[in-house]
Parts: structure tokens; C-alpha cells; sequence
């Protein structure tokens, strides 16, 4: 029987991205709105002291939340490590059949130095079942592939050309087709750590039955190209080494990073793999994965992938992510009690601090900044009447605390990856704030347009000579 990409659409409508909104949502949202715009005509000045209160205390909590999870990556023993020992104690001959799956397009010019780092990958070649996903319509790439010798282990899968034509769709008819027992994504430009899959395998063996997933840590081989990659760099780090670990260590939801996911492959399939309509669907699955009752930890080992380093692409790219994370938490807010039940009270309040809390701080970021220019400019009297004592005060205190700690998450993050030249780039993060903030209403406009329209980053345009691998 041939593969049904879309299966989740089809089997499991209500957590999939294929409507953006249903019915019941739209017309929550038109209520919502009419009856704030009537507000607004009646008691304009109740509605915006509300609504300056609710965003402010939005805004206190997001930034304890971040310090939070700063503190027990810190303090927690929060990823799983495996030392040289354990990895010399695995018997390769009874390792298993370890899929790799590696979506392509329009992707000729990272082909080569992909396969040569999967390759060079310390896993029995025979036990590699690596698939490179490839457009039937993609010649550039296809013919790439075909220039090169491939080693054993590797084959082509031709993913038809179809809509959605999103990376989800193409590993779904990949995870189809995988042989092995585990499964890991990788994308065109990655260079995971040649000891990653064995790392994997001891990690599955000593965790909890329900734990599914591990997430390998992200960051780049060519982090001081210009300030863009600088910024991502601190970013990147801040995430992955600081806020993702902190999530695993409480055993929270944890949004995935859209490769190097390992996976118990039959598990996988039990969740009918990924939403063909979310374009971040890895954000999506971790989700899926903590409602259906199973775990997902941190790995420690390091995929490195190309920062991107033209700021057209980087917005593409960052607006497409924040698309898909308005889509994730659409979705998953369908039935609020339900994914309350599911997740519990603790993960519910994780999820809408992370998935919601995200996109909403940075809609909400010019909002704000516009409000401090007329104050600073005009010194307008009803901007006062917004901000009473108590406010005013948590303002103050959101505005210098919540800065301070997106700063330090930065700077923190790159003195512990050892990018001790990198840190002081932190503390020029703030015009990085406003690109975000600008791919976010981006984003809330695509989402409106072109809700399943994959935004490609353009891969590439690395200069790697300043290497963060030694």
C-alpha cells in the first residue's frame, strides 16, 4: 500500500495545520475583536490601562520564566552524556539499523560535503540506512547526486511532486520507507559530530521506556562571518545550551529543533509522523509527543550547521519559523481542555510561556517601543494614565530586568560554547530585537496568505574560515 504523506491531516484532523483556523476559533476571534473595539469606543481609557496591565504582567512573567530555566540548566544535571567508556562498551556487530533521513532542494551545492560528512560518521556502514530525500522535479540536486559515488548504506528517495511542498511532507515518505530501529533528521548543510548516532543509542538504552526523543544541541561552523551570525550565534547558543536543557531537565515540553531529532522509529509511526502543513514542524511534534504521553530529553552532542548570513534569507527563514509556531499553537488551542488534560498544569503553562509567549513578545515589542518614542518626544499626558504607580513600576522593571536577561541568556550562551569573543556582541543584541519583531508580524501576515508556504534559506554562503570547530 503506497505512503499517505498527509496521514495526519486525514486520520487526526485536530491536530493538524491543514486549517488554520476552525470555525468555532474564527469565531471566537471575530467576538473577541468586536466586543474590544466596542470597549474601546466606550471606556477607551479602562481598556487601555487593562490591556497595558495584562502585557506587562505578560511581559514579568516571560522574563522570570527565562531566568528559570537559566537556573536549573545551570544548576541541574539536565542532559544525558556519554563518555568515551560507554561508547567503547557498545558491540558493533549488535548495534542497530540506525535510519538517517536528509530532505533536499535545490540544495546541488551542499550535496558533496554532506555525504562526506555522513560518511565520516563512526557507525557501522552496513547499519546506516541513510535516505536522501530528494524532488522528483529538483534536477539541480538529483544531478549532483548522481556525480557522486555513493557510499553503502546511502539511497535516493524521490518524494512526488505534490502539495504541500514542505521538508514534513518529504520525511514522512522517508519515515515510510526507513529500515531502522532508531531515526534521525539531518539537513543539507549539517555536520553532525562523527560519534552522534552511537552517543544516541547508549542514551535510548538508559532512559525511561516513554522517552522517544533526543535532541541534539545546534550551533555553527561559521559563527563570526559578519554581526548577523554573530547575533544568531548568541542566540542559537542561548537556546539550545541554555533554555532547551532547562526544559529537559523539568521534564517539560520541549519545541524541537527542525534536525538532528532521534527518534524510536516505531513510535514515530505510532504519531503518524509529521504535520505536512506546519511549516515548523518539529516545534509541532514536541509537542505531539508530550500530549500522547511520551518524553523528550536533551542530548549532549553538537550538529553544526551554517548561520545564516544574508539578512533577506535570515528573515525568510525566521519569519517562516514564527509562522509555524502561530500554526503550532493554533493548533493545539483548538481544544484548550483537552491539551490541558493531556499535558497537565505544568506543561500547559510551559507550552503558552514558550509556543504562544514567543510570537506574542515579539508582536508585541514595537508596540511598546512606539509607546517610549512618543513619551520620550512628546511627553503626552495619556500615556501617564496607561502606566499607573504599580504598572509603571513592573514596566520599569520589565524594561530593565526583561532586557538584562535576554542579554545575559546571549552572553551566557556563548561563554559557555567558549565563543569568549562573541560575548560582548550580547550586549548589541537589541537591533537583532527589532528584525525579529519584524519577522514576526511577517509571519502574521504569511500566516494570513500563505499559511503552508515553505520560505527556503538559502544554503551555502558560508565563510569558514572563522570555524567554530577546531
Amino acid at each position: 500500500m503506497a505512503c499517505d504523506p498527509l496521514e495526519l491531516s486525514t486520520r487526526r484532523p485536530e491536530l493538524s495545520a491543514r486549517q488554520t483556523l476552525w470555525r468555532r476559533q474564527r469565531v471566537a476571534l471575530l467576538l473577541g475583536l468586536a466586543a474590544a473595539a466596542l470597549l474601546l469606543v466606550i471606556r477607551p481609557g479602562a481598556v487601555g490601562r487593562a490591556f497595558v496591565l495584562v502585557s506587562t504582567l505578560f511581559y514579568l512573567f516571560s522574563t522570570l520564566y527565562k531566568f528559570l530555566l537559566i537556573h536549573v540548566s545551570v544548576v541541574a544535571d539536565s542532559q544525558i552524556q556519554i563518555d568515551a567508556a560507554e561508547l567503547a562498551r557498545l558491540d558493533e556487530r549488535t548495534l542497530p539499523v540506525y535510519s538517517v533521513l536528509v530532505p533536499l532542494y535545490n540544495e546541488p551545492e551542499s550535496v558533496a560535503a554532506l555525504v562526506d560528512a555522513l560518511r565520516r560518521m563512526d557507525y557501522p556502514a552496513e547499519k546506516r540506512d541513510v535516505q536522501l530525500l530528494l524532488e522528483e522535479d529538483d534536477a539541480a540536486t538529483r544531478s549532483a547526486v548522481e556525480r557522486l559515488d555513493l557510499p553503502p548504506g546511502f539511497r535516493v528517495t524521490l518524494v512526488p511532486e505534490s502539495q504541500p511542498r514542505t521538508k514534513p511532507k518529504a520525511c514522512n515518505i522517508g519515515l515510510d520507507q526507513a529500515r531502522g530501529e532508531f531515526l534521525v533528521i539531518y539537513d543539507a548543510e549539517d555536520r553532525p559530530e562523527p560519534d552522534q548516532l552511537k552517543k544516541a543509542v547508549a542514551a535510548f538504552a538508559r532512559t525511561e521506556p516513554n522517552v522517544i526523543c533526543l535532541q541534539c544541541k545546534l550551533n555553527f561552523y561559521n559563527p563570526r562571518q559578519n554581526l548577523l551570525t554573530r547575533w544568531f550565534t548568541g542566540e542559537y547558543s542561548a537556546w539550545f545550551d541554555l533554555s532547551l536543557p532547562g526544559l529537559s531537565a523539568l521534564r517539560a515540553v520541549i519545541p524541537l529543533g527542525g534536525t538532528s531529532n532521534h527518534f524510536r522509529t516505531d513510535k514515530l509511526r505510532e504519531l503518524r509522523g509529521w504535520d505536512a502543513f506546519n511549516v515548523t514542524e518539529d516545534c509541532d511534534l514536541g509537542v505531539r509527543i508530550h500530549r500522547a504521553g511520551y518524553g523528550t530529553r536533551m542530548l549532549d552532542t553538537t550538529t553544526w550547521e551554517e548561520a545564516c548570513s544574508s539578512l533577506p534569507f535570515w528573515i525568510r527563514q525566521r519569519s517562516r519559523w514564527l509562522k509555524g509556531y502561530m500554526q503550532t499553537y493554533l493548533v493545539h488551542t483548538r481544544q484548550p481542555l483537552r491539551l490541558l488534560k493531556e499535558l497537565g498544569v505544568v506543561n500547559f503553562l510551559h507550552f503558552n510561556l514558550l509556543i504562544g509567549g514567543i510570537v506574542v513578545c515579539f508582536l508585541l515589542n514595537p508596540l511598546y517601543w512606539f509607546l517610549a518614542l512618543l513619551w520620550f518626544l512628546f511627553r503626552l499626558e495619556v500615556l501617564v494614565a496607561l502606566f499607573p504607580g504599580l504598572v509603571f513600576a513592573m514596566g520599569a522593571l520589565c524594561l530593565f530586568v526583561g532586557n538584562f536577561a535576554f542579554v545575559y541568556a546571549g552572553a551566557l550562551g556563548c561563554y559557555r560554547r567558549s565563543y569568549f569573543d562573541l560575548v560582548k556582541y550580547a550586549l548589541l543584541a537589541p537591533p537583532y530585537w527589532v528584525l525579529m519583531s519584524y519577522s514576526g508580524w511577517r509571519a502574521l501576515w504569511k500566516l494570513v496568505r500563505e499559511p503552508f508556504y515553505w520560505e527556503k534559506t538559502r544554503h551555502g554562503l558560508a565563510d569558514t574560515g572563522g570555524s567554530a570547530q577546531a
